[in-house]
Protein backbone atom coordinates (compact mmCIF):
# COMPACT_ATOMS: atom_id res chain seq x y z
CA UNK A 1 0.00 0.00 0.00
CA UNK A 2 1.23 3.47 -0.82
CA UNK A 3 0.60 5.85 2.05
CA UNK A 4 2.24 9.01 0.75
CA UNK A 5 -0.10 9.88 -2.12
CA UNK A 6 -0.02 13.48 -3.29
CA UNK A 7 -3.30 14.46 -5.00
CA UNK A 8 -1.50 17.04 -7.12
CA UNK A 9 1.03 14.52 -8.50
CA UNK A 10 -0.49 11.05 -8.18
CA UNK A 11 -3.34 9.54 -10.18
CA UNK A 12 -4.88 6.36 -8.77
CA UNK A 13 -6.94 3.60 -10.32
CA UNK A 14 -8.20 0.77 -8.11
CA UNK A 15 -10.27 -2.19 -9.25
CA UNK A 16 -11.23 -5.61 -7.99
CA UNK A 17 -10.48 -8.07 -10.78
CA UNK A 18 -12.09 -11.49 -11.10
CA UNK A 19 -8.85 -13.40 -11.58
CA UNK A 20 -6.17 -14.73 -9.19
CA UNK A 21 -3.35 -12.42 -8.18
CA UNK A 22 -0.59 -14.70 -9.56
CA UNK A 23 -2.31 -14.77 -12.93
CA UNK A 24 -2.74 -10.98 -13.06
CA UNK A 25 0.95 -10.62 -12.16
CA UNK A 26 1.91 -13.09 -14.92
CA UNK A 27 -0.08 -11.02 -17.43
CA UNK A 28 1.93 -7.96 -16.37
CA UNK A 29 5.33 -9.69 -16.53
CA UNK A 30 5.20 -11.88 -19.64
CA UNK A 31 5.62 -10.02 -22.95
CA UNK A 32 3.26 -12.20 -24.98
CA UNK A 33 0.54 -11.66 -22.38
CA UNK A 34 1.14 -7.94 -21.82
CA UNK A 35 0.92 -7.27 -25.57
CA UNK A 36 -2.67 -8.58 -25.61
CA UNK A 37 -4.24 -6.12 -23.14
CA UNK A 38 -1.87 -3.26 -22.23
CA UNK A 39 -3.37 -0.45 -24.35
CA UNK A 40 -7.03 0.38 -25.04
CA UNK A 41 -8.30 -1.35 -28.17
CA UNK A 42 -8.22 -0.75 -31.10
CA UNK A 43 -4.68 0.42 -30.33
CA UNK A 44 -2.13 -2.31 -29.80
CA UNK A 45 1.29 -3.14 -28.46
CA UNK A 46 3.48 -4.17 -31.40
CA UNK A 47 6.74 -4.76 -29.49
CA UNK A 48 7.58 -5.53 -25.87
CA UNK A 49 10.82 -6.23 -24.04
CA UNK A 50 10.63 -6.92 -20.30
CA UNK A 51 13.70 -7.68 -18.19
CA UNK A 52 12.01 -8.41 -14.87
CA UNK A 53 14.57 -7.17 -12.35
CA UNK A 54 15.45 -3.86 -10.72
CA UNK A 55 17.20 -1.87 -13.45
CA UNK A 56 15.83 -4.15 -16.16
CA UNK A 57 14.06 -2.83 -19.22
CA UNK A 58 10.33 -2.14 -19.38
CA UNK A 59 10.05 -1.27 -23.07
CA UNK A 60 6.90 -1.21 -25.16
CA UNK A 61 5.97 0.12 -28.57
CA UNK A 62 2.34 1.05 -29.24
CA UNK A 63 0.58 1.51 -32.54
CA UNK A 64 -1.97 4.29 -32.19
CA UNK A 65 -3.91 5.30 -35.30
CA UNK A 66 -1.06 4.15 -37.53
CA UNK A 67 1.64 5.91 -35.50
CA UNK A 68 4.29 4.06 -33.50
CA UNK A 69 4.93 5.28 -29.96
CA UNK A 70 8.05 3.92 -28.30
CA UNK A 71 8.13 3.81 -24.50
CA UNK A 72 11.40 2.95 -22.81
CA UNK A 73 11.83 2.58 -19.09
CA UNK A 74 13.17 0.49 -16.25
CA UNK A 75 11.87 -1.42 -13.28
CA UNK A 76 12.58 0.23 -9.93
CA UNK A 77 10.99 -2.48 -7.78
CA UNK A 78 9.81 -6.03 -8.47
CA UNK A 79 8.08 -8.10 -5.79
CA UNK A 80 6.65 -11.30 -7.26
CA UNK A 81 2.83 -11.39 -7.25
CA UNK A 82 2.70 -8.19 -5.15
CA UNK A 83 4.23 -5.11 -6.74
CA UNK A 84 5.81 -3.65 -9.86
CA UNK A 85 7.30 -0.17 -10.05
CA UNK A 86 8.59 1.13 -13.36
CA UNK A 87 9.48 4.52 -14.75
CA UNK A 88 10.35 6.29 -17.96
CA UNK A 89 12.68 8.62 -16.02
CA UNK A 90 15.50 6.23 -16.87
CA UNK A 91 16.16 3.71 -19.59
CA UNK A 92 18.11 0.47 -19.31
CA UNK A 93 21.56 1.00 -17.84
CA UNK A 94 20.22 3.89 -15.71
CA UNK A 95 20.51 6.33 -18.59
CA UNK A 96 18.39 9.45 -17.89
CA UNK A 97 15.50 9.96 -20.28
CA UNK A 98 15.31 13.37 -21.97
CA UNK A 99 11.62 13.93 -21.21
CA UNK A 100 10.36 11.68 -18.41
CA UNK A 101 6.62 11.57 -17.81
CA UNK A 102 5.76 9.28 -14.90
CA UNK A 103 6.49 6.42 -12.57
CA UNK A 104 3.92 3.62 -12.26
CA UNK A 105 3.38 1.73 -9.01
CA UNK A 106 1.18 -1.32 -9.56
CA UNK A 107 0.16 -3.50 -6.63
CA UNK A 108 -1.71 -6.78 -6.43
CA UNK A 109 -3.36 -8.21 -3.32
CA UNK A 110 -5.84 -10.96 -2.63
CA UNK A 111 -9.49 -9.90 -2.63
CA UNK A 112 -11.08 -13.29 -2.00
CA UNK A 113 -11.01 -16.58 -3.86
CA UNK A 114 -9.66 -16.04 -7.40
CA UNK A 115 -9.98 -12.25 -7.04
CA UNK A 116 -7.33 -9.51 -7.01
CA UNK A 117 -7.34 -6.00 -5.65
CA UNK A 118 -5.48 -4.19 -8.42
CA UNK A 119 -4.11 -0.72 -7.76
CA UNK A 120 -2.19 1.44 -10.20
CA UNK A 121 -0.66 4.75 -9.21
CA UNK A 122 0.77 7.04 -11.86
CA UNK A 123 3.17 9.37 -10.05
CA UNK A 124 4.22 12.50 -11.92
CA UNK A 125 7.09 14.92 -11.41
CA UNK A 126 4.85 17.99 -11.62
CA UNK A 127 1.23 18.98 -11.17
CA UNK A 128 1.20 20.03 -14.83
CA UNK A 129 2.28 16.54 -15.96
CA UNK A 130 -0.45 14.99 -13.79
CA UNK A 131 -3.06 17.37 -15.25
CA UNK A 132 -1.85 16.53 -18.75
CA UNK A 133 -2.28 12.81 -17.98
CA UNK A 134 -5.83 13.42 -16.72
CA UNK A 135 -6.61 15.36 -19.92
CA UNK A 136 -5.14 12.50 -21.99
CA UNK A 137 -7.76 10.25 -20.36
CA UNK A 138 -5.91 8.50 -17.54
CA UNK A 139 -9.01 7.19 -15.74
CA UNK A 140 -10.87 6.05 -18.86
CA UNK A 141 -7.76 4.61 -20.50
CA UNK A 142 -6.35 2.82 -17.47
CA UNK A 143 -9.87 1.67 -16.53
CA UNK A 144 -10.35 0.20 -20.01
CA UNK A 145 -6.98 -1.51 -19.76
CA UNK A 146 -7.89 -2.98 -16.35
CA UNK A 147 -11.08 -4.46 -17.86
CA UNK A 148 -9.06 -5.84 -20.80
CA UNK A 149 -6.52 -7.32 -18.37
CA UNK A 150 -9.31 -8.99 -16.37
CA UNK A 151 -10.97 -10.45 -19.47
CA UNK A 152 -7.66 -11.65 -20.88
CA UNK A 153 -6.59 -13.24 -17.58
CA UNK A 154 -9.94 -15.04 -17.29
CA UNK A 155 -9.15 -16.79 -20.57
CA UNK A 156 -5.88 -18.19 -19.23
CA UNK A 157 -5.28 -21.14 -16.96
CA UNK A 158 -4.09 -20.29 -13.46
Amino acid sequence: MIDDLDPTLDLVLERELAAPRALIYRCWTTPEHLMRWFVPKPHKVVACHLDLRVGGAFNTTFEVEGNLMENKGVYLDVIRNEKLVFTDTYTEGWKPAPEPFMTAIVTFSDAGPARTLYRAVARHRSAEAARQHVEMGFHDGWGTVARQLEAYAQGLKA
